[in-house]
């Protein structure tokens, strides 16, 4: 029997699903897996989510400095 809809929900997202893990910088890799991160949510891979369940790993938690520049005062 065939599998035409296998991955049917991840080709209608950006680039298909995948981009550059947060946790462990790897590129070109799925980010299928949301995560909380302090106050918002984001994507992160697979061995990652597994990783972090377990505890070996942390989420890189951006503070509210660090997500938006500080204004340049002259």
């Amino acid at each position: 029997m065939s599998k035409a809809h296998r991955g049917k929900g991840i080709r209608e997202l950006f680039a298909r699903g995948r981009g550059v893990c947060p946790v462990c910088g790897a590129s070109g890799i799925k980010l299928l897996y949301e995560q909380d991160a302090g106050d918002q949510k984001i994507k992160v891979c697979k061995p990652c989510k597994a990783a972090i369940k377990h505890g070996k790993k942390n989420i890189p938690v951006k503070t509210a400095e660090e997500a938006a520049p500080a204004a340049v005062a002259e």
